[in-house]
């Protein structure tokens, strides 16, 4: 008997966002200040192009990914005599729990346009999830001050609430059964780095990228603001070409585009697209 097709026509039910450099903290600066840190306290010099080296992902296999950039594994050799192994891993990783939590409410300020975007979305009767490379214990501290300035998800979900962070779809997938939303392409993934777009194509979900305010071009507000419009559409046109390289069905300067964003994904679905398609 033949396998008949179904494709989603529906209305979006559901938007999970990233945090850092999506939602709050524009640039995505929190980790870097503490990475920098946590290696000149081992000895080891990096740069903030190291430090951002797989930004999206779990901090623990953030630090794995630093580790094996070729300059920062030398460098490490360099100084402690032997490449960096796994008990070395472990130990930069419990160091860098506390680091990272004090500095998180210094971070969780929303990205202008955020809070409006999400009354918009939520008057569509659109919910609000989330997930994140930070652990629960670091969101404890960062999701109520976020909060207090207005963004306040109606789920957060942790890669230690899971079996894998990202790019593995897990906290996608309980995303969408605790707020009750199905089928995945009834829902839209955003965030500013590759994985992140990894995360919810794993998931079967459509994907949104943001450009200006995320991990990929790591800029203060004021200097984004600062770009001639020449200079950001180009910005935007080169970042975007490596979200849409990583799969991202469409992208945007930033979440205040969300409402539009969420529109043509609507229609594409009329027209029988599917985030599998």
């Amino acid at each position: 008997m033949p396998t008949i097709a179904r494709r989603y026509r529906g209305a979006i039910g559901a938007i999970i966002l990233d945090w850092a450099g999506t939602a709050v903290d524009y640039g995505s600066f929190a980790p870097i200040a503490v990475f920098l840190r946590l290696f000149a306290g081992h000895g080891v010099v990096i740069t903030p192009e190291d430090a951002r080296a797989g930004m999206g992902l779990m901090k623990k296999d953030h630090l794995r990914t630093i580790l094996a950039r070729p300059t920062v594994r030398s460098a490490w050799q360099s100084v402690h005599g032997a490449p960096p192994s796994e008990p070395d891993i472990d130990g930069l990783f419990e160091q860098f729990i506390p680091l990272q939590t004090s500095v998180l409410k210094e971070y969780a300020e929303p990205i202008p346009g955020m809070i409006e975007a999400t009354v918009e979305l939520r008057k569509r009767g659109i919910k609000i999830g989330s997930t994140t490379g930070y652990l629960r214990a670091m969101m404890a501290t960062l999701a109520p001050i976020a909060a207090a300035h207005g963004y306040h998800p109606d789920c957060i979900v942790c890669p230690d609430d899971v079996p894998a962070g990202r790019p593995a779809p897990w906290m996608c997938f309980m995303n969408a059964m605790r707020l009750g939303v199905y089928p995945m392409a009834a829902l839209i993934k955003v965030g500013d780095t590759p994985v992140d777009i990894e995360e919810g194509l794993n998931a079967g979900m459509w994907t949104v990228g943001v450009t200006l305010t995320g991990s990929l071009l790591g800029k203060t507000r004021s200097d984004v603001e600062a770009l001639s419009p020449q200079q950001r559409a180009s910005i935007h046109a080169q970042i975007g070409e490596q979200l849409l390289a990583a799969g991202a069905h469409l992208v945007i300067e930033g979440v205040w585009d969300l409402p539009c964003a969420v529109q043509q994904i609507e229609e594409r679905m009329l027209h029988g697209e599917t985030p599998l398609a």
